[in-house]
């Protein structure tokens, strides 16, 4: 079953392409990572996928649904963190995640087990996240993600701000969300991060993907060949 799949995806920014004719599947429960240097398009794509930029162009599927049509009916089916956290600076870290799995229709006590997952304890959780570093608040950010248990999480350098420890700490969460059929998405600009995670790696230059494409065979979690993803325009 296909989590997402993009055919001829167009997308632009005022006159520029931030897409320029994505051809992309993903397996549900795989683990693919968008490996590229920064302005390669991995951001907009990202976006693409989590109903953020409409195409101008061509087709789009998110869990069956169109991405930016049936918006409303992914909200709660897709965790999307961005380079911003995303968190409000005058509630505390537990209030946070509160939120965010209350939105989902998370089961009660979420929240508390995110944050605990993420190291995250009561003293930390009962402070504002505008007293928080910057590697706790990404934490926290997380910590909303994982109390909503996303079918499908996309997430853009997750691995900023996080020490050795939190590093491996999120690998294994996500490697364990897949484990329950979570389709997991990782845009980031470092090699040997993406590949010690993802079952495949699709390099991004440029807004334009070749060999994107899947064929039925291996289950989520063998591991695939690199698609390569060709330079043929300016990308924000």
């Amino acid at each position: 079953m296909l989590a997402v799949r993009f055919r001829r995806a167009v997308a632009f920014a005022g006159r520029y392409p931030l897409l320029a004719g994505v051809d992309l599947d993903i397996q549900a429960g795989e683990i693919v990572a968008l490996r590229g240097p920064n302005g390669a398009g991995k951001t907009s794509l990202l976006r693409a996928i989590g109903g953020l930029l409409p195409l101008s162009s061509g087709e789009a599927t998110v869990l069956g649904l169109d991405p930016v049509a049936d918006a409303r009916a992914l909200r709660r089916r897709i965790g999307l963190l961005g380079h911003r956290n995303g968190l409000y600076d005058d509630l505390s870290a537990l209030e946070n995640v509160r939120f965010a799995a209350r939105v989902a229709g998370a089961r009660k006590g979420a929240a508390e087990v995110a944050l605990e997952r993420l190291g995250l304890g009561a003293r930390l959780g009962a402070m504002p996240v505008s007293r928080l570093s910057a590697g706790q608040r990404r934490r926290v950010a997380l910590a909303a993600l994982l109390a909503r248990e996303p079918e499908l999480w996309l997430l853009d350098e997750p691995h900023a701000g996080l020490d050795a420890t939190h590093r491996r700490l999120l690998d294994d969460l996500l490697l364990a969300a897949s484990d329950r059929g979570a389709t997991v998405v990782v845009a980031s600009h470092e090699a040997t991060t993406a590949a010690a995670l993802a079952g495949r790696t699709v390099e991004v230059a440029g807004g334009t993907v070749t060999g994107g494409l899947i064929e039925a065979g291996p289950p989520p979690g063998t591991p695939r060949p690199t698609a390569l993803v060709e330079a043929s325009a300016y990308v924000a």
